[in-house]
């Protein structure tokens, strides 16, 4: 008697990770500079101005570090962009 196949499971969306940055700790922060109710977009706004800040100043970093020909990123690299 031949064997029944198992039924195929659906696969997951693909997720496209557009946040890297938690949205608890950033409405942390807000309540914690005095901000009592902290609305979701508001949340969302600033996890996303966060990030473009952070690529830019990665970008600059690793600037930094490939003229140096170098492998690693150190705060002194980081900090030099600001």
């Amino acid at each position: 008697m031949a064997k029944k196949a198992a039924p195929k499971k659906k696969a997951a969306p693909a997720k496209s990770r557009s946040a890297y940055i938690a949205k608890a700790p950033i409405r942390r922060l807000m309540k914690n500079e005095g901000a009592g109710l902290v609305a979701e977009d508001a949340v969302i706004l600033l996890i996303e101005e966060l990030t473009k800040a952070a690529k830019e100043v990665t970008k600059e970093a690793v600037k930094l570090v490939k003229s140096d020909k170098r492998k690693r990123v150190t705060a002194a690299d980081i900090a030099a962009c600001e």
